[in-house]
């Protein structure tokens, strides 16, 4: 009968510990390498994109028999970065939500007073394309502009969530930087 004592197992019969060790054998992993126009089609890129990006040394890449090999992983890794390029902020569910202000025009002012956003960030993100226009209109005061009010309650509930002084919140294409805590990392 045995039973663990210490760091090995006891054997009344014999009277000593027999410790048990653990070897770990390190092994190198060889990285999988795809030829350019293979690594484009498998997912779904563009062989000159992809080329661009080994010029710029933002993919690993190779060359063996005069052909430039890649890095399946770093091409995974930049195909998962282009589907979230390609996506549009309008078919996030947080946008949906605010389907229905779609094309209502909302001042900067009234935003700030409506949604508690500073106004030089609401503008920075009418700048960006983050937000879109609908109109300008001249009043007493001058000129004001107009921005859609559904881009404005979008941009207000994801940077309520996610946003803070300094913090970059938004993609170019409107898409947050945090996509994976909105649950939304797949298509």
């Amino acid at each position: 009968m045995a039973k663990w004592q210490g760091k090995g197992l006891q054997n009344p019969d014999h009277g000593f510990k027999s410790h048990r060790r653990l070897w770990l054998i390190q092994m190198t992993i060889i990285p999988t390498l795809l030829p350019i126009p293979d690594a484009a089609q498998k997912y779904g890129l563009d062989e000159t994109r992809l080329r661009d990006l080994v010029q710029a040394g933002k993919i690993h890449a190779g060359e063996a028999m005069g052909e430039i090999l890649v890095y399946e992983k770093d091409i995974q890794k930049q195909a998962k970065e282009e589907e979230v390029l390609n996506r549009r902020k309008e078919d996030l569910p947080e946008f949906k939500k605010y389907l229905p202000l779609r094309g209502i025009g909302i001042g900067i002012a009234e935003a700030v007073e409506k949604y508690g956003l500073n106004a030089s960030t609401i503008y920075r993100w009418f700048k960006h394309g983050i937000i879109a226009e609908i109109k300008w209109v001249t009043g007493l005061g001058g000129k004001k502009i107009l921005l859609d009010e559904a881009d404005i309650a979008y941009c207000a509930e994801i940077n309520k969530k996610f946003g803070g002084q300094g913090k970059r919140v938004f993609r170019r294409n409107g898409i947050p930087f945090r996509i994976k805590k909105l649950g939304l990392s797949k298509k």
